[in-house]
Order: structure tokens, then C-alpha cells, then sequence
């Protein structure tokens, strides 16, 4: 019967052993395979499928099959990363053991089979004692060049290495960017590197390290994923830290420098993310590889500047230590000697530095190309520091922590030597026995070639300063070392012309007399000691080196600097002001400071705060971002859980359609007997039926037709190595026939090389012959050839001596000419400050007349203003003079109209006390705009002023009775004068009141009021009405004013606003 849909793990695992049993490995390996990368196994509980995955892990590592177990490796990591991660560990480190156990086995079969073929070659007995090789190890080592033992590890070993190399790269691969797993990937990765620098696979171990980069880059792409490793997590990136330290051990040991290099900027990122501080431990580590990584690069700059790092974190552990601060374990030793060796590194390291770029470049200018300049500020990263170091500034560090005094005594006096004395004729004598006591030193024996650099360089530097000339053989009489580091001429010449190349002498050398000329013209363009080269010194022209005079050339070039500072030094003795302007600079300096301090104070505390805030603002949106990836994280995780659930269910639909396919195979399955039996194919070597059609029982019966093919080849093979034993019996025998045939050959040879013997040695006598009589004929043109060469070389000195007073000649010209131009200069330059001067000043006194023009039309309008004031108050005081008189008229008008009311006859009997309230309490008239007086109003005014009252005209009907209306005429020049009420405001077109209409139904017993017809009252200047008391309407008792009735005086405005009375003032008067 056909197996069941899915197997159980015991059953698959019970059926692989049985297979395991028969010999039948590579088949229980397949069954293995086959059952973890089923999809049905991802249901199948962890603890049922581990022992399984063990055995297939076993299998794959016997049969070499990496690529079986990477594809079952990586589904069992799906399937149980999510339960049980200590499973796939133990999975994952049986595999490595299992190859690495491979490894060791393959190792020492080695070494016993080279031991035994050591062993049988040693005392087996040969034919020939003298051939003690055959032609075939002959011919096998020539063309393959190794030893027995490379090529037996070649066979035996290197499969295994490949095996457990590869087992390391599936690991790492599937470790990678998993949080969970990362304990195990790092320590797989560290394994890694032990295989690597066990069995010094350089090339290996670059590929491991890129491996790990990329690995890196692909967590921080991916940091979204599930599980994914996190950066910016402190432990996570210690752990990364340690790898890469332990990366970097591995590189310096393996000598890979430029592996060693990259490494070193994968630490360099790591701590920039770190938001922990690295151990002072692997901090001094990382400073100690990268002095290594610098020397070996030849670039002693950074690896001085790499030492002085290393020695500033020496002092801060021992400080830390020593108050108790930090662990002594986190710390590096920090000993009296560890100290006194690492500052005497620093010295040593400071001291190496060339004066003189030893690199092949096209000069100094080469300093200042854009790559060189992006390659030391990656160095100057690296190594922690703002800016990039200097020879100088690295010996002031040195001397101001006082490190000459920890440093060994001949470091110090080999710095006496080379940066304080001057001593040209001695100074490689007094550094020859500490040049000894160095290359003794098997640490210091690297320094040694590029101190004879800086020697080299400040013996010429200081012979420049005394010698004009100076005989070669005298410097190589100076330029004495110790036997092993001796320099040779040689060595000397290809200094002076790289020195001259950069730049940095100016040496001329004439072969012919052996003698070194040192430049002494004027217009030099050598630098001499300027600040340097690639290799990075900084040495200034007034530099380390003493001097005790100034060459031709540094005079010419400070000619002009030495005479501003004489200039500058006359004009502070000769001009006071020029002191007192310094002074009241420097004080206004001062003020602006004090000034602004309190501002800058503000600024800064506003800036604090502003600083404050967004970091606020920062953690807060941290905070939500933090929030915000929780949320995605449970959604995502949500998703996956409902993913899972519908996975299931396509499961349960496939397990339903593999049943109905397992049908159909049943049935192919006896088709394919049938066609078997037919095709007499009984034995199929343990073929599946159920893999096999039509298409493969042909391919079957072909493969045997194959078989029957390749036995019938074997056995032609056979037939022709019989007939290659027939041919070497033939040569065996031939063998026995060649010493005849070397003699004969060898008689023949002798008389030809005799023959040829003697041609020569007539043809060479023939020819010695001709070369002495030659020689005779042209003896007698020595002496003309002597004159003619005196001769040319008196007319080419007196050539150079008159080209050399021209030159001269040609120098004082161009000194006057430039003397000459100096002076017209400073003339044309004191012409342009006294023209600046004259243009200041009358600017000034421009300025000063405005000033006062401006003073001058201020006070002319200022005196007119006043004037203006006093008129209008004179208008003022005039007008309150006329309201007065017209105040007194109005009195007097009203005293008579009063006195002749009360002599003239009542027309019309009416209660006395009922007018008097309304002449007392009647509404005042409105002074309204546009008001003209009535006819009433002028007859009253005619009165008033003193005309005769004629007769009332007649009246043109019966004339209704009205109250007489008698109120005092009065000004209002306040609200108080108001008997009641708020003051009226004068509008046009007013009507009146209701106030108005009672007052008038009292006083004329229930009959409205006449309404008021007249226009509004004169207006002043101010636009303004004058709020004017409505006096007596002009009538009489008879309902019209009498003639013999003066008319009222008229009232003149005053022009003062009126001013509104509350009701209870207004009720109480």
C-alpha cells in the first residue's frame, strides 16, 4: 500500500535509521530533507521534529551536502523562531561542532598519511640507489612546485576547510538581523574568526568581514521586520562593538592591513551610533591596532598622533582608577612601566616624522589636492580628533604633559639632539650609540630608517647655516650610523634630490668636484623647512632649527617686513595720536563689549530655552514615534495571526486535493508495472515506481543500455594499458643501447667545439692587431685635442664672468627701481591720506553750517508760534470782554422789559402765578443751525436798542388768545444756570419737545404750543450753535408786542460748549 498523505516525525525518523542500517545514507538523507521542507511540518510540535532535524544535520555533515542541510536549516528556523528559539541554537551549534570535528579528524589523517609515505620512502628498498627519486616525482615536482605534505592537505584537508567555512556562512546567513538569535550570531561570528586565523584563510576571512557589513546594512534597511535587531539598543551595539574589536585583533594578526583599515571604520560608525561610551579597554585596544595599521602604512604622522591617543587614555584610566571611579577590569594596565613605554612611543613616533616627504608625489602642491585632504580628515576621525595633527603640535602636547620626563633617557637626549642643539659636525656621532641602543630593540627597529630621514635632513639644515660649500666625502664622513643601518652615497645623493624636488633644500651638486653647494641666491624659490609634505611635518621656517644667521635670500624676502615694523615703531614714537587713536579704540572696544554682554546674556539664555523646548518636543515626538511603531508592531502582528489562520485553511484544501492526487498515483502507479514487465525491466537498483512515467522507464532502459557501453570501454581501457607496459618494456631496452650512443655523440661534439676554438682565436689575434695600430695613429692627436679643450674652456669662463656682471649689474638696477617705486608709493600713498583728511574736514564743517542753518530756521519758528499764540490769546481776551458787555445789555434789556410789563395794561386777565411758572420753567430756545431771527425777534431787537415804539400794525383778523410768555432772557455759558433738565442740543429742523408742550398746555391752559418756525440761530467760528434760553416770543397781552415795548438787546454767542446737569442737581435748585 502506498505511504500516508504526512508521516509522523517518529515514524520518518524510525524509517531513516532503518535506511542508515541497510547502507543506504544518502536515501535516509533525502527522506530527512524531503519531510522538513514539506509545508505539513510546520504544524508538527518542536520537540517531535528536533531529533529528526539532528540526524539530517549529522547526515548532510558525513555526506558533505551544504546545500541540503542550508534549505532544511533555514525551514526549521521558520518553523521554530517563534516557540522555541533554544532548539534552533542547539541545531545550529550541533552543525558547526559536527564540521569543525570534520575538520580536526581530516587534519590529523594528514599527518598520519604523510608520516607513513615519510616512513616508507625512507626505508623502501630501490632499484637504483643513486636515482633516489622516480621520473614521475621528477616530473611532478616540476610542474606543480609543492611538497607531498601541500598536496596531501590539498586532498584531505581542504575539503573538510571549505565544508566548515561554508557551515559558517549558512549560519551567519541565518542568524542574521534576528533579535532573538543574536547572542548565538555573535558568537558564531567569533568562532568565524578563530577558524580564520587558525588556519590563516586571509581570503576567507575578507569575506567575512564584508559578510558582517553587509549584514549590518541589511538591519538597519530591514529594522521594521519582525524580530529585526535594533541599533540604537545599547547592549546590541556592545555586542556588535566586541565582534568588530575581535575583527580587528584577527587583521593585525593576519597582516591584512587594509581588512584591518575598513574594520577599524566600522568601529568608528558603531561608536558614533553608541549612546554608551566604550570601555576604556577597547578604546586603548583600538588606538594600539591603529598605531600598528599606521606604521605599517608608512604614515607617521597619524601613527604619532594614534600613540599620543593611546597615552592621554593611559593617564585618564589610571586617574579613573586611582579614585576609584571605574573597574580596573574595564580599564588597560596602567603600570609605571606601561606608561613610561607608551610616552616613550610618542617621543619616538613624534621624532619619526619626516621632515621630508619620502612619498613619489610631484611636490608640496600635491598636499593640497582635494583627495589627500578628504583622506586626513578620515584619519582625523578616526582617530577622535578636531582637527588634523602636526609634527609641532604634537611635541607641545608631548612637552606640555611632560613626557620627556617618563620617556627613557636616550629618547630624551636623541630630542635634545634633533630639536634643541645645533651641532652639524657631530650630530650623527652623539646619535649613533642610541641609534644601537634602538635597533637593539626589537619594538623601535621600525623606526629606525625614517630617524635617518630626519637626521639627514637637519644636518643639511644646520650645515646650510654655517658652509656655504662643503665636500661630499666631508658629509659622508658626517653621516656615519652603526654597522647594520649604515647609509651609503648613494643613499645621500637620492636624499638631496628628493630634498630638492619638494622643495625642502636648496642644494646643488657637481659630480665633477664632489662638492655640495649650498643656494645663495636671492630669489630662491626653496621653501627650506616650510610646512611639509604628505607624511605631514609642520615645521615653519622659524622652526625647530636654530639659526645663527639669516641667508641672502631670507633677507631679501624680509626686506620689506623689516621696514614696516621700523615704519610702525617711528609712527608710535613721532605721531602721539596714533597712539590715542589705538587707545580710544581699544576703550570704545571696551563700551561695546560691556554693552553688549547683558544682551548677549539675554540671547543666550533665550537660546538655552529654545534648546530646552525642541528637545522637549524631541522626546516627545519619540515618545510618539515609539507609540506610534507599538501600534504597527501589534497590527502586524495581528496580521500575521490571521495570515496563519487562513494558512491553515489552504492546508486543510491542499491535504484534501494531495488525497484525491495520491488516488491517481495509485492508479499511474500499476500502468507503470505493467510497462515495466513488457519492457523486462524487473531490477530498477531501488527506483521509486511512483516518480517514474513513461518518459523515465525509457530514460532507464537507456542508462543500462549506457552501462553495457562504459563495460566494453573498460575493458578497451584494459587492453590499452597492456599495450603501454608492452611500449615501456620496448624503452627498457632501448635504455641498454644509449651509453654507445652518448660516446659516439660525444667524440663528435669535442672536434666541433676544437674547430671552433681555433677560428676565434685567430679572428681575436687578427683583430688585436688592427686595434694597436689604430691606437698608434691616433696618439698624435692627443696634444691638439688638450689646447682645443683649454682653449674652449677660457672662452666659456670669461663667457660666464661677464654673464655674471651683467646679472649683477642688472640686480642693483632692479634694487634701485624697487627703491624708487617704494618711495613713489608712500609719496602717492600721503597725497591720498591728506586729500582724505581735506574732504573729512570740509565735510565736517558742511555738516556744522547745516546744523546751525537748521538751529537757526528752529528758533525763527519757534518766535513765530509764540507770536501766533499771543494773538490768539489776545482774540481770546477780546472776546470774553465782548460776552461780557453783551452779558451786562442782556441784564439791562431784561431789567426793562421787566419794568415796562409791569406799567403796561393786561389785555387778557390770567392767573399771575400760572405765567410765572412758565416763564420761569418754560423750555429755552434752541440756537439751532440754520435758525435766522423772526420778525419778533428784530422788532425786539429795535426795541432794545433805544428806537421809538410805533403802533402795532393792524391785524388781518380776530387774534387768538394766547399765554403771555414771559422768561428772563438769559446766556447759557453752563448747564447750571438751567433751572431743570439735561442742555438742549441745537439740531436743525428741531421741533418742540414734550417738555415744551406741557410747559405750554400749563401756562395756556391745555392749548399746545405755536410750533417754532425759525431758522437756526447764527453759528461762531467754531461751527458750533450757541445754546441760547428762548426769551418772550415778542407779543404782548394782546398777542403782539406793543410798540412803546423796547425790543430785546440781541445776545452775541459766546462760544463755550454747554454742560449737561444730572436731574437730581437740576430737581434740587
Amino acid at each position: 500500500m502506498p505511504p500516508p498523505p504526512h508521516q509522523k516525525p517518529e515514524n520518518v525518523l524510525k524509517r531513516a535509521h532503518e535506511l542508515i542500517g541497510v547502507n543506504q545514507a544518502p536515501a535516509a538523507l533525502t527522506l530527512l530533507h524531503e519531510h522538513i521542507t514539506s509545508k505539513r511540518s510546520r504544524n508538527v510540535p518542536i520537540t517531535s521534529l528536533e531529533p529528526v532535524m539532528i540526524l539530517l544535520v549529522e547526515l548532510s555533515v558525513e555526506q558533505k551536502k551544504g546545500k541540503l542541510a542550508k534549505d532544511a536549516l533555514y525551514q526549521y528556523k521558520n518553523i521554530a523562531q517563534n516557540t522555541n528559539v533554544a532548539t534552533i541554537e542547539l541545531v545550529l551549534k550541533k552543525f558547526i561542532e559536527l564540521a569543525a570535528q570534520k575538520v580536526t579528524a581530516a587534519q590529523q589523517k594528514a599527518d598520519e598519511v604523510q608520516s607513513s609515505i615519510e616512513a616508507t620512502a625512507g626505508s623502501a628498498s630501490v632499484d637504483d640507489l643513486e636515482a633516489s627519486e622516480t621520473p614521475e616525482s621528477i616530473l611532478l615536482a616540476t610542474v606543480s612546485g609543492e611538497q607531498s605534505k601541500d598536496r596531501t592537505d590539498r586532498a584531505i584537508v581542504t575539503p573538510w576547510l571549505k565544508f566548515l567555512w561554508e557551515a559558517y556562512r549558512t549560519v551567519l546567513d541565518i542568524l542574521r538581523n534576528n533579535a532573538r538569535l543574536e547572542l548565538l550570531y555573535q558568537s558564531t561570528a567569533t568562532q568565524a574568526f578563530d577558524f580564520c586565523l587558525k588556519y590563516t584563510r586571509k581570503t576567507e576571512f575578507r569575506r567575512l568581514c564584508e559578510l558582517l557589513r553587509n549584514h549590518v546594512q541589511t538591519a538597519a534597511k530591514f529594522s521594521a521586520q519582525m524580530h529585526a535587531i535594533n541599533l540604537n539598543d545599547a547592549d546590541t551595539l556592545q555586542r556588535h562593538l566586541e565582534t568588530r574589536f575581535q575583527q580587528l585583533n584577527v587583521a593585525v594578526e593576519l597582516e591584512l592591513w587594509q581588512e584591518a583599515f575598513r574594520s577599524v571604520e566600522d568601529i568608528h560608525t558603531l561608536l558614533n551610533l553608541s549612546k554608551r561610551p566604550a570601555k576604556n579597554i577597547m578604546m586603548a585596544n583600538y588606538y594600539e591596532k591603529l598605531t600598528r595599521i599606521f606604521l605599517v602604512g608608512e604614515n607617521y604622522l597619524f601613527h604619532a598622533a594614534a600613540w599620543a591617543r593611546y597615552y592621554n587614555l593611559l593617564r585618564q584610566s589610571a586617574a579613573i582608577v586611582a579614585t576609584g571611579q571605574g573597574k580596573k577590569s574595564d580599564n588597560p594596565p596602567t603600570s609605571d612601566a606601561d606608561l613610561q613605554r607608551a610616552a616613550t612611543f610618542v617621543i619616538l613616533s613624534a621624532l619619526s616624522i619626516p621632515v621630508i616627504s619620502t612619498s613619489r608625489s610631484r611636490g608640496a602642491m600635491v598636499d593640497f589636492d582635494e583627495a589627500r585632504k578628504n583622506k586626513n580628515s578620515r584619519l582625523t576621525h578616526l582617530l577622535g580628533m578636531a582637527q588634523a595633527p602636526t609634527r609641532a603640535g604634537l611635541f607641545r602636547d608631548a612637552l606640555s604633559k611632560a613626557l620627556l620626563r617618563r620617556a627613557r633617557p636616550q629618547i630624551r637626549d636623541l630630542y635634545n639632539i634633533l630639536e634643541v642643539d645645533f651641532h652639524p659636525l657631530s650630530i650623527c656621532k652623539k646619535i649613533s650609540p642610541i641609534l644601537a641602543q634602538i635597533g637593539a630593540d626589537e619594538e623601535m627597529q621600525k623606526y629606525i630608517l625614517p630617524l635617518q630621514q630626519v637626521i639627514l635632513t637637519r644636518l643639511f639644515q644646520q650645515l646650510s647655516q654655517v658652509y656655504e660649500t662643503v665636500d661630499l666625502e666631508f658629509v659622508e664622513s658626517l653621516a656615519k650610523f652603526p654597522e647594520p643601518f649604515q647609509v651609503t652615497r648613494a643613499t645621500i645623493e637620492k636624499f638631496i634630490m628628493n630634498g630638492n624636488k619638494k622643495g625642502d633644500l636648496a642644494i646643488r651638486m657637481d659630480h665633477a668636484t664632489g662638492v655640495l653647494s649650498f643656494d645663495a641666491d636671492v630669489f630662491s624659490s626653496a621653501k627650506a623647512a616650510h610646512a611639509g609634505s604628505a607624511a605631514g611635518s609642520a615645521e615653519s621656517e622659524a622652526g625647530s632649527v636654530q639659526r645663527l644667521q639669516s641667508t641672502p635670500s631670507q633677507i631679501v624676502r624680509s626686506q620689506l617686513t623689516r621696514l614696516a615694523e621700523s615704519l610702525y615703531t617711528t609712527c608710535r614714537y613721532i605721531d602721539p595720536s596714533f597712539n590715542e587713536v589705538r587707545i580710544q579704540e581699544r576703550d570704545a572696544a571696551l563700551a561695546r563689549a560691556k554693552a553688549g554682554a547683558e544682551k548677549e546674556h539675554l540671547d543666550i539664555l533665550a537660546r538655552k530655552e529654545i534648546i530646552q523646548k525642541r528637545k522637549d518636543k524631541a522626546s516627545e515626538a519619540q515618545a510618539a514615534r515609539e507609540k506610534e511603531n507599538a501600534r504597527k508592531k501589534m497590527l502586524q502582528e495581528q496580521a500575521l495571526q490571521q495570515a496563519e489562520a487562513n494558512r491553515l485553511a489552504e492546508e486543510q484544501k491542499i491535504r484534501e486535493m494531495k488525497r484525491m492526487a495520491n488516488e491517481r498515483e495509485q492508479i499511474k502507479r500499476k500502468e507503470v508495472e505493467n510497462m515495466l514487465k513488457d519492457m523486462k525491466l524487473e531490477d530498477l537498483g531501488g527506483e521509486d515506481l511512483d516518480s517514474l512515467d513513461s518518459n523515465k522507464i525509457r530514460m532507464i532502459k537507456l542508462q543500462q543500455l549506457e552501462r553495457e557501453k562504459n563495460t566494453i570501454s573498460e575493458k578497451l581501457r584494459i587492453t590499452g594499458k597492456r599495450l603501454d607496459h608492452l611500449e615501456r618494456a620496448f624503452r627498457k631496452e632501448e635504455a641498454k643501447k644509449l651509453p654507445e650512443d652518448y660516446a659516439k655523440q660525444r667524440e663528435h661534439d669535442l672536434a666541433a667545439y676544437e674547430l671552433i676554438k681555433a677560428q676565434t682565436l685567430k679572428e681575436s689575434e687578427a683583430k688585436h692587431k688592427e686595434d694597436v695600430e689604430l691606437k698608434h695613429r691616433l696618439s698624435r692627436l692627443v696634444p691638439f685635442y688638450e689646447s682645443y679643450r683649454a682653449n674652449l674652456h677660457e672662452r666659456r669662463r670669461d663667457e660666464f664672468e661677464k654673464r655674471r656682471r651683467d646679472a649683477e649689474r642688472e640686480l642693483d638696477k632692479q634694487i634701485n627701481a624697487r627703491y624708487k617705486e617704494f618711495r613713489e608709493k608712500k609719496l602717492r600713498e600721503k597725497r591720498e591720506k591728506e586729500e582724505k583728511e581735506r574732504a573729512l574736514r570740509e565735510a565736517e564743517e558742511r555738516a556744522e553750517r547745516e546744523k546751525e542753518e537748521e538751529r537757526k530756521r528752529q528758533e525763527v519758528r519757534r518766535e513765530e508760534m509764540l507770536r501766533l499764540k499771543e494773538e490768539k490769546e489776545k482774540e481770546r481776551e477780546k472776546a470774553r470782554e465782548a460776552a461780557a458787555r453783551q452779558a451786562q445789555r442782556e441784564e439791562e434789556a431784561m431789567a426793562r422789559r421787566k419794568a415796562e410789563r409791569a406799567a403796561a395794561p393786561v389785555r387778557r386777565e390770567a392767573p399771575p402765578a400760572a405765567a410765572e411758572p412758565v416763564a420761569a420753567g418754560g423750555p429755552p430756545r434752541l440756537a439751532l443751525a440754520g435758525n435766522k431771527p423772526s420778525w419778533r425777534d428784530r422788532e425786539a431787537a429795535k426795541a432794545a436798542g433805544g428806537a421809538p415804539a410805533e403802533a402795532a400794525p393792524p391785524t388781518r383778523g380776530p387774534v387768538p388768545v394766547r399765554a403771555e410768555r414771559t422768561v428772563p432772557p438769559m446766556e447759557r455759558t453752563d448747564s447750571n444756570d438751567r433751572p431743570a433738565g439735561p442742555p438742549r442740543i441745537p439740531l436743525a429742523g428741531n421741533k418742540p419737545s414734550w417738555r415744551d408742550r406741557e410747559a405750554a398746555k400749563a401756562a395756556g391752559g391745555g392749548s399746545q404750543p405755536p410750533l417754532d418756525r425759525n431758522g437756526p440761530p447764527l453759528r461762531t467760528a467754531s461751527g458750533r450753535g450757541l445754546p441760547m434760553e428762548r426769551g418772550e416770543s415778542g407779543r404782548g397781552e394782546n398777542g403782539r408786542d406793543s410798540k412803546d415795548t423796547p425790543p430785546a438787546e440781541p445776545l452775541k454767542p459766546s462760544g463755550a460748549p454747554g454742560k449737561w446737569v444730572p436731574r437730581h442737581k437740576r430737581e434740587g435748585n
